[in-house]
């Protein structure tokens, strides 16, 4: 037991407090003590983050080429400094660690200007401003993906390279084994659309899935995560065609229905990413187009150059071209399972094990 205390600096979206809250329960498990800082948006991940004690600091972004926001944003983030220097001389942390996002960067900026061990950590295939900003001043960089781009030269150098953490239920979908469809079962099609964006895929696939041969739709078996104001339409779409499905806005147990599926279809965001490599499930990825710095077509370059993914470009993507993927894979089990395999070969199961160790290594 160390009884040492993390700070873990994470908020804004579930993309990056999952891995944060992955990592806390990591160190949590080797004696640690940690306290989550984060900002008001992260009040709504914070409930169940496994923390001693939550900092919630000020705050803010802003858009390029905006003044005024630039000089609100400045002293929002000023005010969360000062309060994370405070908090900080009360629990002397022997180290922080940041998830991009710019709810972290007061933390960090804290802690760099009290001379604290820090770590950041990039679940993107692109590294983001935030930790564009922090890359120079911290002690470690930690990233997902092989591939870091946007990084300066010195900052690619010495990033350690540990994966993704991703929740336990997921984790341990590593060991359980990827069955193909048969010649005559049910194909178990999972789609999934993201926190963003999500109208795309809410209305295209099932428009997609109705122009599927009869043979293959008799078969389908759908869960399908969709906007709430979609969910009318699928469901007469699919029950028009006598595909069996199931449509709802959230799916609490993800794991299960992803060690389930047989094909996946969704965005491209970090967690989805490294949590069907992970899984080992095959997908069809389709990038959000309006991602910052198009870090999501960055993250399916992942499965897709392992051969386990087909990727579709929004401004490339039709009802016919979805319908046409989604045919030549269901109907094709051995490739799916050669998708599977080349996914489980780029997961990387230990990932929170990794940046706990490079956290401790780092801690004074």
């Amino acid at each position: 037991m160390t009884g040492k205390v993390a700070v873990v600096a994470a908020g804004g979206t579930g993309g990056h407090m999952f891995p944060a809250q992955a990592l806390a329960e990591t160190l949590i498990a080797r004696g640690w003590r940690v306290v989550l800082a984060t900002d008001e948006r992260g009040e709504l991940y914070a409930d169940k983050f496994p923390a001693e004690e939550k900092l919630f600091l000020s705050a803010a972004t802003f858009k390029k080429g905006d003044p005024v926001g630039m000089i609100k944003a400045g002293f929002a983030i000023l005010a969360g400094v000062m309060q994370a220097r405070k908090a900080f001389k009360r629990l002397n942390p022997a180290v922080v660690v940041g998830f991009g996002g710019y709810p972290s960067l007061p933390a960090l900026l804290a802690a760099t200007g009290q001379k604290r061990p820090t770590v950041i950590h990039e679940q993107n295939a692109v590294l983001g401003r935030v930790n564009r900003f922090m890359a120079p001043k911290v002690t470690q960089l930690a990233c997902a993906f092989p591939t870091l781009e946007l990084a300066a030269p010195a900052a690619k150098a010495r990033a350690h390279v540990v994966g993704n953490p991703v929740r336990p239920p997921i984790q341990a979908l590593y060991d359980q084994p990827y069955e193909a469809p048969g010649e005559d079962g049910p194909i178990r099609l999972l789609i999934t659309g993201g926190s963003q964006g999500a109208r795309l895929l809410s209305e295209l696939v099932p428009e997609a899935v109705i122009r599927l041969p009869e043979d293959i739709r008799m078969r389908l078996e759908i869960q399908q995560q969709t906007r709430a104001e979609s969910m009318d339409n699928a469901r007469r779409l699919y029950a028009n065609a006598l595909v069996k499905a199931e449509i709802a806005p959230f799916f609490r147990d993800m794991a299960g229905r992803l060690g389930k599926a047989h094909l996946v279809v969704g965005r491209a965001g970090a967690s989805t990413v490294c949590e069907l490599a992970v899984a080992g499930r095959p997908s069809i990825l389709v990038p959000l187009k309006i991602a910052a710095d198009d870090h999501q077509r960055y993250n399916a370059r992942l499965l897709e150059d392992a051969g386990a993914a087909a990727v579709a470009l929004e401004d490339e993507l039709t009802t016919d071209t979805m319908a046409g993927a989604l045919n030549a894979l269901l109907r094709d089990g051995p490739r799916l399972a050669r998708m599977a395999a080349s996914a489980h070969e780029a997961g990387t199961p230990d990932a929170a094990a990794k940046l706990a160790d490079l956290v401790e290594a780092t801690a004074r």
